[in-house]
């Protein structure tokens, strides 16, 4: 499978497309609003949230209801596009229209249509500018910005129902920390858990951790600053298999970091126990294999992570995500001014306080198209019945093995 998005914060609309999705797969715009949706939840989110709203078409590879074997494309409007039309506009605009102040009078809203020479502390700006030989910013931070993950969350639908409808994989995410503040070890959420994830406002079962993540984002907002946080994402029912060890960048755990780490405010993955396990020594670091109660064989923990070697090994795939803090802080930091050269500080536009409730749905998207395209690659056919059939066929011979 291939994936593409593009389009910027503030453009007209996002557009992506996902190649490779064999016909029959079911999928509605309902199923992809429904995850933009969980999309803009979270305690922590910013006033965007509150009136953004994901206008969703599905313009190509679906046909009522089912999946062509077409490419399929998606676009995701942007309700405040009136306000951008000038400043976004793809054509030439007069110089005069951008001396127009834009918005209410606030600094954030009038900079709208003025040139950005003062790179944020950060993000994409400063490089950006440089690489591309940009005057300002605005190119640069309109299509870094994590507004692109709509679009992202829009294809991860797709899979997570290719994954689901064709092997029975199902995924889930959660928040484990924010801030310094960490979220009990009870039981590892589950598909049938994603209701009551979803109506925690910091997508937690532990009603402790949910109280001290709120207040830790509390804190961080009313200090001017920001806080991040760490997200997991679940894979449940993956067969052993999916990956392969003979190439570097066909390793399922390689596919998922490199996945993983290309959300924006991602700064660390781990598969598993990833950190801690280089911690303890080798005879306790390592799932052993033993034969259950029904004659298969099993492990004994899951300290790798649901992988081993870079495939699957049939136990649930457990990744994380290490969020930084949102990198437009209130309290504004300092910078240079590239059209004066002189010290500044950064513009500070509205943002989240806290990014890591979406950063897992995000997170859950990104593993679930890694997942759907190494499916793919083991399971192959051009419908969904043919690719049952192709992994049917495979999981006899496993069981026969095993």
């Amino acid at each position: 499978m291939r994936w593409l998005t593009a389009g910027e914060s503030h453009g007209p609309a996002l557009v992506a497309t996902l190649d490779g999705v064999p016909s029959g797969v079911r999928i509605t715009t309902e199923t992809v609003r429904d995850a933009l949706a969980r999309r803009r939840l979270g305690y922590g989110r910013g006033a965007r949230q509150s009136f953004e709203r994901d206008e969703v078409r599905l313009l190509g590879g679906v046909r009522h209801g089912a999946t062509t074997g077409a490419p399929i494309a998606v676009e995701i409007a942007n309700a405040e596009w009136p306000k951008w039309d000038v400043v976004m506009s793809a054509d030439p605009v007069p110089p005069e229209a951008l001396l127009v102040d834009a918005g209410t009078g606030d600094e954030r809203e009038v900079a709208r249509n003025r040139a950005l020479t003062r790179p944020r502390p950060g993000h994409a700006d400063l490089a950006g500018m440089l690489s591309y030989d940009l005057a300002e910013a605005r190119p640069v931070l309109e299509r870094a910005s994590a507004r692109e993950t709509a679009a992202r969350v829009a294809l991860g639908a797709v899979a997570e129902a290719y994954l689901q409808q064709v092997a029975g994989i199902r995924l889930v995410s959660h928040v484990v920390s924010v801030g310094a503040e960490r979220a009990g070890g009870g039981h590892a959420p589950r598909p049938e858990d994603a209701a009551a994830l979803d109506a925690s406002p910091v997508r937690t079962l532990d009603p402790l951790a949910e109280r001290r993540f709120v207040e830790a984002i509390d804190a961080a907002r009313r200090a001017g600053d920001t806080i991040g946080g760490v997200a997991e994402v679940i894979a449940w029912g993956v067969p052993v298999g999916l990956g392969t060890h003979v190439q570097a960048d066909r390793r399922l755990d390689a596919r998922l970091a490199g996945a993983l780490m290309s959300i924006q405010s991602v700064k660390g993955v781990e598969v598993g126990d990833g950190f801690a396990q280089a911690a303890l020594p080798g005879s306790r670091a390592h799932d052993e294999i033993v034969r259950g109660p029904d004659g298969r064989l099993t492990r004994t923990s899951n300290h790798a992570g649901g992988i081993e070697g870079g495939t699957s090994d049939g136990e649930p795939i457990v990744v994380r995500a290490a969020f930084k803090p949102i990198s437009t802080v209130p309290r504004a930091l300092r910078t240079v001014d590239l059209a004066t050269g002189g010290d500044a500080t950064a513009l500070h536009q509205r943002s989240d306080t806290c990014q890591v409730v979406p950063g897992a749905v995000i997170a859950q998207a990104e593993a679930a198209l890694v997942l759907a395209d190494a499916l793919g690659d083991h399971a192959g056919g051009n419908s969904v019945a043919e690719a049952r059939r192709n992994l049917s066929a495979y999981l006899d011979r496993v069981r026969e093995r095993a």
